[in-house]
């Protein structure tokens, strides 16, 4: 349980993670939207997406041959923070 607390926090205790949440809350994406939407460099992005997969707050999900994330529960928290 102390793992997961940690991974989950790690996952949420940054702006531009905060912020790639907050996208996804309004419409599941791929890494190619949220580039546009982000601005940040691919391989950035990729590792802030890694960090949230692993913190339990968004999945990927195979959707017509694309890679698609998604908020999970976890990652809902964004409605109750700054």
């Amino acid at each position: 349980m102390r793992r997961y607390h940690t991974l989950y926090l790690r996952a949420i205790n940054n702006p531009f993670r905060r912020k790639i949440l907050r996208v996804l809350k309004d419409d599941p994406s791929t890494i190619e939207e949220l580039h546009h939407v982000m601005g940040l460099a691919k391989n950035t992005l990729e590792w802030h997406l890694n960090i949230l997969e692993n913190g339990f707050c968004v999945k990927r999900e195979d959707k017509e041959g694309r890679m698609i994330y998604k908020l999970t529960k976890e990652g809902e928290v964004v409605d109750f923070m700054e």
